[in-house]
């Protein structure tokens, strides 16, 4: 226990406790000597990666559905019995093979009608023609009327005229035989027949149908404010795509995935806009000399809407969001944290792109950043390359 001593020096009392007032001058003196540095703060582990200026394209997706370049319906052009199918549905055929026959007999009678009948005009017009030049000669003796010599020449325009009718009915026959046979008018696929074997056809009954599978077009749908492309779309086809500075080039996405090997362009835009949707229909065209994609799929639409030159890309978590806008964290030559305000682009295939606020060779924070604040030192655990 400690003991005071109490002395009395007029008015002023003053305790004195020896021992206590030594330990805690001796406690006050330790705690100085032994108390925490605070700049010794500890170095929190991080991982950066250093950036390079790079050329960013900025692309869009967007929905869209094949079509075959052209989808003809092939059908009759002349009235018969349909006789034989020649090809297998689903095949591919070349523009002229044979796809159809119709009887041809009806129509090879008529021809030879036809032949017999311009070989009797043909005989009609040497008789008249004859005749005028034995007419022609009594005129000139004056052994006949005028009046009978303008019906001789008469008679031989009208032989003329005979023939050349006789000629038309063979022309016509002759077409009809060979419409008989009905032809791919273009290259393509057949689907399966509209009629069987057997059928009584009529002028225009649809037979099959042909979709041209080289090249393909690509319809999709572009917002309204998209106008950069639609603009490019319109001068490319008012140029007929002979100017390569109007071609605007476009990535085809396959449905189970991975990138089509060619690369197409848009040809066509529509000049007003949907009402109901709010959109613009828009038609890439794509070259498919192997047939990999196929009319009706549904695919997408890649299309690289603007390029940036020397920006960086770094992963979107990256991104903080400060009082004065977004910012991310790069290690200076100190080894703190140093918090750069950023101007941000847009996102592209999970990378942000940033516009301003970097520099060539920056080491930005990649992992960590989120305990890290401005000026505090930090211990670099692994360091990537762009």
């Amino acid at each position: 226990m400690a003991t005071f001593r109490i002395k009395n020096h007029g008015r002023r009392i003053v305790a004195v406790g020896v021992p206590m007032f030594a330990a805690l001058l001796l406690g006050g003196c330790s705690g100085d000597e032994l108390g925490p540095d605070e700049s010794d703060q500890p170095r929190q582990p991080v991982t950066v990666v250093a950036v390079s200026p790079v050329t960013v394209d900025v692309h869009q997706d967007y929905a869209g559905r094949v079509h075959g370049a052209r989808e003809v319906e092939v059908r009759a052009r002349v009235e018969g019995i349909l006789e034989q199918r020649l090809y297998q549905e689903g095949q591919l055929v070349e523009r002229g093979d044979a796809l159809f026959r119709i009887d041809p007999e009806p129509f090879e009678a008529r021809l030879e009608e036809a032949a017999a009948q311009r070989e009797s005009a043909r005989a009609d017009l040497e008789e008249a023609e004859r005749e005028w030049r034995r007419i022609e000669r009594l005129y000139e003796r004056d052994a006949i009327s005028e009046r009978e010599r303008d019906s001789a020449r008469s008679a031989v325009t009208l032989a003329r005229a005979g023939v050349s009718l006789a000629e038309a009915h063979v022309t016509q026959a002759r077409l009809q035989l060979d419409y008989a046979t009905v032809e791919a008018p273009v290259s393509g696929v057949t689907s399966l027949e509209a009629v069987p074997e057997g059928s009584l056809l009529d002028p225009g009954t649809q037979l099959t149908t042909i979709v041209q599978h080289d090249p393909v077009h690509v319809r999709f749908a572009l917002p309204e404010d998209d106008a950069a492309i639609q603009r490019t779309a319109r001068r490319a086809r008012a140029a007929d795509g002979d100017d390569q500075d109007y071609r605007r080039e476009v990535a085809l996405l396959l449905p189970e995935g991975g990138e089509y090997d060619q690369n197409g362009v848009v040809d066509f835009t529509a000049s007003t806009i949907d009402h109901g949707t709010g959109s613009v229909t828009a038609r890439a065209v794509f070259d498919n000399p192997d047939g990999a994609i196929i009319p009706g799929q549904f695919v997408r639409i890649r299309v690289v809407l603007e390029t940036l030159d020397d920006v960086f890309r770094v992963p979107e978590t990256v991104i903080s969001e400060g009082s004065d806008g977004p910012l991310l964290y790069v290690v200076d030559d100190d080894g703190n944290a140093s918090a750069r305000a950023v101007e941000l682009g847009r996102v592209v295939d999970g990378d942000q792109v940033v516009l301003s606020g970097l520099d060539d060779g920056d080491r930005v924070i990649i992992n960590g950043h989120a305990s890290v604040g401005d000026g505090a030192p930090v211990d670099i655990t692994d360091e990537e390359g762009t």
